[in-house]
């Protein structure tokens, strides 16, 4: 059993203030964040995980320093785990994209939906679950795994991997610095929490 602590980076002031970030380069933990990272290696200190996987976007590296620093470990770095590419909406507010048919159309059938100027989010699925394919062959069984990336990211990874519908992804909820815990044997996979924050107990 292969044991995956997903995480999703620390607060950033575009998450602050509404606003799409994407894969744009330069989007730095805030202060909250930053506080978060430390949060998240703390939580996980007793936890003999042997990797540190991380998104290339700098959100994600300095969510994943402090976890990977109280190892004595090298992070590596996966580009295919970086966010969304969100194209002609990075940078926009999503109070603004909210009111668009596009966004609607996002929400309701995620299946059929590209981001303009972007990527689709079948395609986005598909290159997060060939990172995950690549992670689980490089490592045996029993071993304990972190990856540090994205929210919707992770809300398709889990989606996948517990066989749900595509259409159906939206339902989840990863907030920043939480920790998710995927348990997977072979062609078995039990989600051992979801969504953990600092007051919940990580299995």
């Amino acid at each position: 059993m292969t044991t995956l602590y997903l995480v999703r980076h620390g607060e950033n002031d575009r998450i602050v203030k509404g606003i799409l970030a994407g894969t744009a380069a330069g989007v730095h933990l805030n202060a909250r964040g930053v506080q978060q990272a430390d949060q998240v290696a703390y939580r996980l200190k007793e936890k003999p995980i042997r990797t540190v996987y991380t998104s290339p976007l700098e959100r994600a590296v300095e969510t994943a320093a402090p976890l990977a620093q109280a190892r004595h470990l090298q992070p590596i770095i996966l580009p295919e785990l970086r966010d969304g590419e969100v194209g002609d909406w990075t940078g926009r507010k999503v109070r603004a994209l909210s009111k668009l048919k596009a966004w609607q159309h996002l929400q309701a059938d995620p299946t059929t939906f590209r981001f303009p100027g972007g990527e689709s989010i079948v395609e986005l699925q598909a290159r997060l679950v060939r990172a995950f394919e690549h992670i689980l062959a490089a490592h045996g069984e029993q071993e304990m795994l972190a990856v540090v990336f994205h929210a919707d990211p992770i809300k398709l990874v889990i989606a996948h991997f517990l066989g749900m519908p595509l259409n159906a992804f939206q339902r989840l909820n990863v907030d920043c610095g939480s920790i998710s815990v995927l348990m997977v044997n072979g062609g078995t996979t039990r989600l051992a929490g979801m969504n953990l924050l600092p007051a919940d107990r990580v299995p």
